[in-house]
């Protein structure tokens, strides 16, 4: 086991004596504060604190990580408390340590809950200091390195929080090297035997290459000796879980895949970069399309290197990457690499750090529009995305978002106001649908109207989380109001019945009523009745205290005007269009449902005030409404283009057609047509009788 004075020798190559010196404190309190704790192993607790810390001493880190590092368990396991560490150590050690430490004395319903609550507290945290998340995800690097001695099933739950969660972070924080161990101990634990024998299958495949690769690197070699570059050649290795994602997505056998031929070459400046790529374009023939220029355009994490796909010797094809020495830091510690090339305190944060911070923005901003930690939890994982499309605003401003990412998600990348009020967009100056998939190197352009609102479908297209959240968000929002609304229109029309209204009644009588359901507010209350979790007769009858006596019926029905929105749908046993007499049934969390009035799905309850209502079409009632028919006619040629233009005549829509055959003579049509009201729709019946060959047609009800 590494020793503190082993660490300490190390740390003094970048940092200064007094602050290797507050490193060595920091371990010694540990030390204290964890005696007589050991952990599953048998070894003294803080062999665990000291590994991390020397993780993060790889990445060259600063020394209130380290600290961090050396104290991230005090807070949880010794019952030390945060002010007592930030007495001793300084208010930023005691930040980072309570960011890092686990939520505690909270009791969860499930350990998905649990563990939701506890990342949301640590990307608080990561707002706060970036270096929180650094040194929770050295914590469990070492973690994962030690999970053998756990039970299989404990192993196989850490191992996939770690590949869901933990290594997508690590690569969005450009972390590389920690990213590729998480992927290949966490398939070790998930999956030990495919594991092995693919680990098996590199090592025989390795030897048996060993002779091409050295080739491949001399010819590289040579070629950047003869045109006096300077530059260390190098063959790639592809990691164990990266080898089984690609056989497993790409459905290639492992010969397939272990067949391309990968080298990095690493260069001083980025000129000589470019001047590596055209002599080993001179070398070897370049694939076409198979060229990326991550220099010019880095990736969302900061990632920057030239990718070329060669054709080598005998047609082997030869991947390469080339890059500078700072990029390569980057590449293998992304943010962690910031640290290291930080030159002040006051320096304002650029590259991979500025990126970072950007991300963690959004995901603090997602934590705040979140319904609740699990929703949370699922934003944050869509958005941990490994593939990035690039688009242009119509200003040229470069725009990175993941694949598959639509115009909505680049609208609330924008803004969220962009994205709320959008209402559709351009791609490369056509009009396309909101939901066409981007390719990289599209300009995208918004259209937007002040009165728009999120669309519900939104939600079945769009990629990232940002969008995600905040149209659920704008929906729970526009839900609530228009609940409220229904709500009090639904209270009063019970209170008129009894010549009363929600004005007049004593403000004493609804604060008594909303304490006695634990609500804070009249709205909250009206918008329960709206979406029907409350009876709006039982409410009225406790607000006029006449609990002994029966509360008249409203006079007349309630009318609906068709744009109640969220809170009012329509029954599809009996799809009531208007014209048609009906009523509402109040349903538990979906607010009212409209049904015809001698609907057989509601017979039971129609006459029970407490379950349902009286309504009527209003005189200025808007839309389009569904309709089943059922139409017999006698087989002919163009049977459906007769239909459809007969419909369309009568300004009517077919959404949906389908047939049978009763008999060779006889065909049953259904037809789903859309119509604004009864009117409407006896001219689209009027027009199908006028068909030669129509023998009966019926509205389909339930």
């Amino acid at each position: 086991m590494p020793s503190i004075d082993a660490l300490a020798d190390r740390l003094s190559t970048y940092l200064g004596a007094d602050q290797v010196n507050l490193v060595r404190r920091a371990y010694f309190y540990a030390e204290q504060a964890h005696d007589g704790q050991r952990r599953r192993s048998g070894e003294p607790y803080v062999t665990h604190p000291l590994a991390v810390a020397n993780i993060l001493a790889d990445m060259h880190m600063d020394h209130q990580s380290l600290m961090a590092a050396m104290l991230h368990d005090v807070i949880e396991d010794t019952g030390i408390a945060k002010e007592a560490l930030s007495a001793q150590f300084g208010e930023t050690v005691a930040e980072l340590v309570d960011g890092v430490s686990k939520l505690t004395q909270m009791n969860f319903e499930t350990k998905a809950e649990a563990q939701a609550e506890n990342f949301q507290k640590m990307a608080m945290a990561m707002a706060r200091d970036i270096r929180v998340i650094l040194v929770k995800l050295a914590d469990r690097l070492h973690n994962m390195r030690t999970l053998e001695v756990l039970s299989g099933e404990k192993r196989r739950r850490i191992a996939k929080e770690t590949l869901e969660i933990y290594a997508p972070i690590a690569n969005r924080l450009g972390m590389h090297n920690v990213r590729v161990e998480f992927e290949d101990l966490g398939f070790k634990a998930m999956y030990p035997m495919r594991s092995a024998r693919i680990y098996q299958a590199v090592k025989r495949a390795r030897g048996n290459r060993k002779e091409i690769v050295n080739k491949i690197e001399q010819s590289l070699g040579h070629c950047l000796a003869v045109d006096g570059i300077e530059g260390d050649v190098s063959g790639r290795q592809k990691h164990i879980y990266g080898i089984y994602k690609k056989m497993r997505g790409k459905r290639r056998a492992f010969n397939e895949i272990m067949d391309v031929y990968a080298f990095r070459i690493v260069v001083d400046k980025v000129d000589t970069c470019y001047r590596v790529l055209g002599a080993v374009h001179n070398l070897y023939k370049p694939l076409p399309g198979r060229f990326k220029d991550y220099i010019a355009i880095p990736k969302a994490n900061g990632y920057q290197s030239l990718h070329t796909t060669l054709f080598g010797m005998h047609g082997v094809p030869i991947e390469i990457q080339i890059r500078t020495r700072e990029m390569e830091e980057m590449a293998n510690n992304g943010i962690a690499a910031h640290w290291l090339y930080k030159s002040s305190d006051d320096e304002q944060p650029k590259g991979t750090h500025a990126r970072a911070r950007q991300w963690v923005k959004g995901v603090l901003e997602m934590q705040q529009r979140a319904g609740n930690s699990l929703e949370f939890i699922e934003s944050v994982k869509i958005d941990l995305f490994p593939d990035e499309v690039y688009v242009f605003t119509p200003k040229g401003r470069i725009m990175e978002l993941p694949k598959g990412s639509t115009a909505v998600d680049f609208a609330y990348a924008v803004h969220t106001d962009v994205g709320n009020s959008c209402i559709a967009c351009r791609i490369n100056r056509r009009l396309a649908p909101l939901s066409e998939p981007l390719q990289s190197g599209s300009t995208v352009e918004i259209v937007s109207a002040p009165g728009a609102r999120p669309n519900p479908a939104w939600l079945n297209f769009v990629v990232t989380g940002k969008a995600r959240t905040h149209i659920r968000h704008a929906l729970k929002l526009q839900r609530r109001s228009e609940s409220i609304s229904l709500g009090e229109r639904l209270l009063n029309k019970v209170l008129n019945g009894f010549d009363s209204a929600l004005e007049s009644i004593p403000a004493d009588r609804i604060h008594a009523m909303l304490a006695e359901y634990r609500l804070e507010q009249i709205e909250d209350l009206l918008e329960d009745i709206g979406l029907g979790n409350r009876m709006a007769y039982v409410v009225a009858r406790r607000l006029l205290a006449t609990e002994g006596e029966q509360l008249p019926s409203p006079e007349g029905p309630l009318a609906i005007r068709g744009t109640e929105g969220l809170v009012l749908s329509y029954a599809k046993c009996c799809t009531p269009i208007p014209g048609d007499p009906i009523v509402g049934h109040l349903s538990a969390g979906k607010g009212m449902v409209v049904h015809l009035e001698n609907c057989r799905n509601i017979s039971e309850i129609r006459h029970n005030p407490e379950k349902c209502i009286q309504l009527s079409w209003a005189k200025d009632v808007t839309g389009e409404f569904n309709v089943e028919l059922r139409v017999e006619l006698e087989h002919q040629r163009g049977l459906i283009a007769l239909l459809a233009s007969s419909v369309n005549a009568a300004d009517g829509n077919i959404e949906k057609i389908s047939m049978d055959e009763r008999d060779g003579r006889i065909s049953v049509v259904q037809l789903v047509v859309s119509v604004h009201d009864r009117v409407h729709l006896a001219r689209v019946i009027k027009k199908l009788r006028a068909l030669t060959g129509v023998i009966r047609i019926t509205r389909m009800r339930a």
